[in-house]
């Protein structure tokens, strides 16, 4: 197993182009949204599996881990939730053609209810921080406004700016104000060129040796300790806004397990869902575009990092998605597909292809986790 991880840690490339060439092929293999094809979505859930384990060994690797990120290793959360939206798929597929249309969201649901207690465990463990890609993507950028303020001192100092001995020379040495930081970068210059510079010495005179090696260990800066968010924190720093923001992202969290659930109950073909799921991301986006905005104190604002900012965009394009459920698509985007369908047909290797790109959208509107945005 170490081996195949430090192969794929090294060929990251290549096993990039690779995985996209092979689920490239999945759409063209025969039956593919056919009434039996368990063993293409088979295929298709086993390569979005590698894929995902791939994702977790590049992004665990030694050198994209540094202080901060210890909780990475607690739990794998963006690997089980790709993980859960690769199986989700295969089940829908076979609780379809084994209980039928209507069982099947049984077991839709259960899927989704297993997302959703995920991604609540990492939006907690994370200390409250917006979710990416719905989890999938570690949320490591350090927000603009810092709610817990970082303790400045030398033994507690931001981990954005601990680089060991380089942080002593190049910040403290450059402060001519700063006796302390200029005493240990001298101090920190005198232990390297002892520890590196004077072999013999050090080999011939332990007790000497043992000095040296306690002052270089006082110099080095210790492991940073991060404050992880509570709940009660945000809500006594941030006041309403942090309700607001907590509300708004269990709404987006929890919102494809409230749509399967009056599916559930109302069907594919009623309105009562779609609406429903609609008002739920407006009512989402509504907050989160409130308490970004100006308004309340500036402390209680929530500024959004740039990966915040880009997944935001993201959620607001995943609403095109309604355009694909029913009973929209059936009563309104069917019929303009088939119209350009046949506006096109006549114009060669252009119709054919047109022809093949509405099949495919038919076939994959017609389950629900490839239209779930989920």
């Amino acid at each position: 197993m170490e081996a195949y991880k430090k192969w794929v840690r090294e060929n990251k490339d290549y096993v990039h182009s690779l995985e996209s060439l092979a689920n490239g092929f999945t759409w063209l293999l025969p039956e593919r949204f056919s009434q039996s094809e368990i063993g293409p979505e088979a295929v298709t859930t086993i390569l979005g599996i590698i894929t995902a384990v791939n994702e977790h060994i590049i992004d665990t690797a030694p050198s994209r881990l540094h202080v901060g990120h210890a909780e990475r290793n607690s739990f794998p959360y963006p690997l089980c939730i790709s993980a859960l939206k690769d199986l989700e798929t295969l089940v829908e597929v076979v609780a379809q053609q084994y209980f039928g249309d209507e069982k099947k969201w049984n077991y839709i649901a259960i899927m989704e209810a297993s997302k959703v207690l995920v991604r609540l465990a990492l939006f907690r463990n994370s200390g409250y921080k917006m979710l990416l890609h719905g989890g999938e993507t570690p949320n490591d950028q350090k927000q603009s406004d810092a709610s817990t303020p970082q303790r400045r001192s030398v033994g507690f100092m931001n981990p954005g700016e601990q680089h060991g001995n380089g942080y002593l020379r190049n910040n403290h040495a450059q402060d001519p104000w700063n006796l302390e930081g200029r005493a240990l970068s001298a101090l920190n210059r005198f232990g390297e060129k002892a520890r590196f510079g004077e072999k013999a010495r050090t080999v011939s005179d332990p007790v000497w040796l043992r000095r040296v090696q306690h002052q270089h260990a006082i110099m080095e800066p210790p492991t940073s300790v991060v404050e992880r968010l509570t709940l009660s924190t945000i809500l006594s720093e941030k006041g309403l806004h942090g309700a607001l923001y907590v509300v708004g992202e269990v709404l987006f969290i929890t919102r494809p397990l409230i749509y399967v659930l009056f599916i559930r109950k109302y069907g594919a073909r009623s309105w009562i869902p779609w609406f429903l799921s609609l008002a739920v991301d407006f009512t989402g986006m509504g907050i989160l575009s409130r308490i970004t905005s100006t308004g309340g104190t500036k402390e209680q604002q929530f500024h959004l990092s740039v990966p915040e900012q880009n997944e935001v965009k993201r959620r607001k394009l995943l609403w095109a998605l309604y355009l694909m459920r029913d009973p929209f698509f059936s009563k309104y985007t069917r019929r303009r597909l088939e119209v350009t369908e046949k506006g096109l047909e006549r114009i060669p290797v252009v119709g054919l292809l047109a022809a093949k790109v509405v099949e495919l959208i038919t076939g994959a509107q017609t389950r629900y986790t490839y239209m779930s945005g989920s």
